[in-house]
């Protein structure tokens, strides 16, 4: 299966001066398009200390110039494996426009203030989930999941005040590199990194890769 990409051409001067602002540019636009469904969804990389790596997708919770924010089990496999090693890939795959933003950096929690205001926008249902699912680890059936959720649902009924898990919050990936790709024809893809400079340099450095 191949598929001839037609797309306008992605210049060096077509760049917003800082990545976040970029990013911030092309979500806009995918969001506008409005036929990729969640394109708030990125594939989230991360490796053991061993080097062994696993990917998931999760949905991006909020991006400022501090770096891209989601949310999950800390007791997760990805939330150990962050813990031991912070370095991380997020992948925007954003097929019906032709593009993809591929994110490697360094995670960190975000503070508890944070985690504990977006706790409080999420649907109820979910705040039991966060306290229902063990996540990443072996269970017997669905049934001692769904078990789980019905004795919690018990206990914090709708409107009931739902307390946020210790165990559960937010990682934000600060970047070290974005680079946005615009698919072509002929496989001649446009692909423009920003490389972040060292800290007493400050700034970004913007390189085109080969596609």
């Amino acid at each position: 299966m191949r598929e001839q990409y037609r797309s306008e051409a992605f210049d060096e001067q077509d760049l917003a001066p800082g990545p976040m602002d970029q990013f911030a540019r092309w979500f806009r636009q995918v969001a506008a398009q409005g036929t990729l469904h969640e394109p708030n969804a990125m594939v989230v990389s991360t490796a053991s200390p061993d080097g062994r790596p696993s990917s998931r997708t999760v949905l991006l919770k909020g991006f400022d110039a501090r770096g891209f924010v989601f949310y999950t089990n800390h007791e997760s496999r990805k939330g150990r494996e962050i813990a031991a090693n912070p370095y991380v890939s997020l992948l925007f795959p954003w097929h019906p426009l032709a593009r993809q933003v591929v994110v490697t950096g360094v995670a960190e929690h975000v503070s508890r203030e944070e985690t504990v205001a977006y706790f409080r926008t999420r649907p109820h249902g979910s705040q039991l989930g966060a306290w229902a699912s063990a996540q990443s680890t072996v269970i017997g059936s669905r049934r001692e999941l769904t078990e789980r959720y019905e004795e919690l649902a018990a206990r914090y009924p709708e409107g009931e005040k739902v307390p946020v898990p210790p165990h559960w919050g937010g990682f934000r990936v600060a970047p070290e590199t974005v680079e946005f790709w615009q698919g072509h024809e002929n496989r001649l893809h446009d692909r423009l990194r920003y490389v972040r400079l060292a800290p007493q340099e400050s700034g970004w450095r913007v390189e085109r890769l080969c596609p």
